[in-house]
């Protein structure tokens, strides 16, 4: 598949970073984070994204959506990573994918225009304990009559607390760690027996805790066979994932390019010092090896082929890469890299975050192994 943006692309790619330059800028995550916004973003600018179509971008045509795919999404993600830009857009965008490969005609029919549209936000709640495990759901999940009553936690849902609909991943056969018997299922976030609880995590995004008990839920795709579009929406995150963590990388890496050309240190750019142009050079080659990697994920959403394999390989890619370069970012700003003044500290706390998010590079160099034959 040729690893290139074509034009549409590439306009998409300018339009959005002209938007979170000028409309959603750093500053913005910082005033965000110290008035303790409730929902976590500002919700003009979420407004303006939607006007943009950003929210149809992936959705079908047929349903309302603009169809340009996971790689134009992508792009807009890598420049909103760039910026750190507060939204649900990420989690949505899982949602929706979960829906359309696993929903009924129905269900695309009625829920994937209000997304494309701006009018449904969505989550995912699949963990339940500290360590990313996606077969381990002891949540359960009875049938009664048409729906099902859902009972059990989940921790660490992404905009759990915004979302209109949480896309749960429940138990109704089996045990813990069990592959069969998963089952997915929709669930309004206001409906009786669901209990949300707002966290701020490390990176002073939201998160949320979520207890059910009896909670009516409605199923998405086939009942005790949800391990494959569960597989396939993981994906889908951990890629998405790893494009807005390609953003924060590389503007991390310019920013800290552009500090040791004008910090002076005896009398020199910093920048001259050899010891800092080898560290430089190896963040750059990460760089630009991570750029590849989530160019060819992107592309194979798209178009699928070896999916689960580029998935885990980009994943941990981009957890390694931006840890790296957040953690050389602040110690090459020296004292005032550790400040709060300073912008730069905002990026490792979101790396360590994203991190943790649909698989650490432990989880994902297993998987990767055991896909490979290992």
């Amino acid at each position: 598949m040729p690893l290139v943006l074509n034009e549409e692309q590439n306009m998409l790619r300018d339009s959005a970073k002209d938007f979170c330059t000028n409309s959603a800028p750093i500053a913005q995550f910082r005033q965000l984070r110290d008035d303790k916004i409730e929902a976590g973003f500002d919700q003009q600018t979420w407004q303006q994204m939607i006007e943009l179509g950003w929210t149809g971008i992936t959705v079908p045509e047929e349903f309302g959506g603009l169809g340009f795919g996971f790689l134009g999404l992508g792009v807009v993600l890598e420049e909103c990573g760039r910026t750190l830009t507060a939204s649900p857009l990420l989690s949505t965008a899982i949602g929706a994918a979960a829906i359309a490969d696993g929903g009924s005609g129905e269900q695309k029919s009625a829920l994937l225009p209000k997304v494309a549209e701006g009018e449904l936000l969505l989550a995912l709640a699949v963990e339940e304990s500290a360590h990313h495990n996606p077969y381990g759901a002891a949540t359960r999940a009875e049938k009664a009559g048409s729906t099902y009553q859902v009972t059990g936690k989940k921790t660490f849902v992404i905009d759990g607390n915004v979302a209109d609909k949480l896309i749960v991943v429940a138990r109704t056969s089996g045990n813990a760690g069990d592959r069969d018997g998963l089952t997915l299922l929709l669930v309004d976030r206001q409906s009786a027996g669901v209990t949300v609880t707002k966290t701020i995590m490390t990176d002073s995004r939201n998160a949320a805790n979520i207890s059910f008990d009896g909670a009516n839920g409605e199923l998405l795709g086939a009942e005790g066979n949800g391990a494959d579009l569960l597989d396939r929406t993981l994906d889908v995150a951990r890629i998405l994932l790893s494009a807005e963590m390609l953003g924060g990388t590389q503007e991390c890496f310019e920013r800290t390019v552009e500090y040791l050309k004008v910090r002076e240190q005896f009398g020199s750019p910093i920048g001259s010092f050899q010891g800092l142009q080898h560290r430089a050079s190896v963040m750059f080659c990460e760089v630009e090896m991570s750029k590849s990697v989530v160019l060819e994920a992107l592309s194979a959403l798209d178009d699928p082929d070896d999916i689960a394999e580029l998935a885990s390989l980009a994943k941990t890619r981009l957890n390694d890469t931006f840890n790296l370069v957040s953690a050389e970012s602040i110690q090459m700003h020296g004292g005032i890299g550790m400040t709060d003044e300073y912008d730069i500290g905002f990026f490792m706390k979101r790396s360590r975050v994203c991190e943790a998010a649909f698989g650490n590079s432990s989880f994902h160099r297993d998987r990767y192994a055991t896909i490979q034959g290992y």
